[in-house]
């Protein structure tokens, strides 16, 4: 009896890969043993950039904060204890968005701290 090697299937799963490693350089976009490779590399520093973007805005909202407090007379841990003595429970986003977008109302928020 022939051996089956279920040729649909095999080429189906090697064109998925081929289909997202398209536009690489040379060979990793077309030659399967190398994009393949390339592939899994990519799913790796997706997984690992994924966290290091969470990581990254951390840091930009807390340099945007600094610099509107330091508006107001205040440095970033300053103003962020004083944010926690009184029990106001507002997220470093929210706080980055009020310092570049809206001034009047994180004045507010500064002046409610001091």
């Amino acid at each position: 009896m022939p051996r089956s090697v279920n040729a649909v299937a095999s080429r189906q799963r090697r064109k998925k890969i081929l289909k997202e490693t398209r536009g690489n350089f040379l060979s990793r976009g077309n030659v399967w043993t190398v994009a393949k490779n390339t592939y899994e590399k990519g799913l790796g520093y997706a997984y690992a950039h994924r966290r290091t973007k969470k990581r990254n805005f951390r840091s930009l909202w807390i340099a945007r904060i600094n610099a509107g407090a330091r508006q107001h007379g205040l440095s970033y841990s300053e103003f962020v204890g004083k944010l926690n003595e009184k029990g106001i429970e507002i997220n470093r986003k929210v706080l980055a968005d009020l310092a570049m977008n809206h001034p009047d109302a994180f004045e507010a928020v500064v002046n409610s701290v001091k």
